[in-house]
């Protein structure tokens, strides 16, 4: 692995790692550390080319890295709580390790091989793609922002002002310490193999996310062996961030 991830540990117990969502670091998790190292050992974690952590090199890939992590912590089995890329993350490391994944709540998820399709997303990836090359990246920001936070039914003024501005200072924080791209290294492809996924999994989504990502969510509730599926209203795709004391409740309730 090279220069470790950067990341912080807590409490003491039951092993529980929070893995966060692609573009952003382990700050989206702040609502969440304390409260649980209460009761377990606290994980959480940069991405390789997120926050703190190193950049991309050559073969890397997600799943890898958080094997690594975890041995290094020395650290054999695990709850992993992801959002977005980092349900992507726990998802692939639960095929290539089952015997190391304690159980799976895989928040907004996305799942390695998945293909984007929502009208939404592509646009917006269109357009920061366009704000990026004339180097407007106020205005790249905001299109990030639309499409992994205030999503395609709710205006940015719609959206608690607080949440934004949590994901737009991660966005640039990575942005000045020279984080770009957000490379997903290797993968494995898990949009096809759901049904391996054996570990008892709890889907998180927001009723106001895109159709991509309630896809992907439907797919692991219907075909992984020991899945079920929770709809939190009125939240878009961060909705750890946007609903806080909910999520804890339900995580509370999948721990115990």
């Amino acid at each position: 692995m090279g220069e470790p991830l950067r990341h912080d540990e807590r409490g003491h117990g039951r092993p529980l790692v929070f893995l966060h969502p692609g573009g952003f670091a382990r700050q989206v998790w702040d609502e969440h550390l304390d409260r649980f190292a209460a009761s377990h050992r606290v994980v959480r974690y940069d991405a390789r080319g997120h926050g703190d952590s190193p950049g991309p090199v050559p073969g890397f890939s997600h799943h890898d890295d958080l094997r690594q992590l975890l041995d290094a912590l020395g650290i054999e089995r695990a709850v992993l709580v992801g959002s977005s890329l980092g349900s992507r993350t726990a998802a692939d490391f639960a095929l290539s390790h089952p015997d190391r994944v304690d159980g799976l709540v895989l928040a907004s998820p996305g799942l390695s091989g998945m293909v984007e399709r929502d009208p939404f997303t592509l646009e917006q990836r269109r357009l920061t793609a366009e704000a990026i090359a004339r180097r407007d990246f106020a205005e790249a920001f905001e299109c990030v922002l639309r499409m992994l936070v205030d999503g395609p039914h709710r205006t940015p003024e719609q959206v608690d002002p607080a949440v934004r501005a949590l994901f737009r200072r991660l966005l640039a924080d990575n942005a000045r310490k020279g984080h770009g791209g957000f490379a997903p290294g290797a993968e494995l492809h898990a949009v096809t193999g759901v049904r391996e996924i054996r570990a008892r999994t709890l889907v998180i989504t927001g009723t106001l996310d895109t159709t991509d990502i309630h896809e992907i969510a439907g797919l692991i509730e219907r075909e992984a062996p020991h899945a079920r599926g929770v709809t939190l209203d009125g939240v878009g795709h961060q909705v750890n961030a946007e609903q806080p004391a909910r999520f804890g409740e339900l995580l509370d309730e999948f721990l115990g």
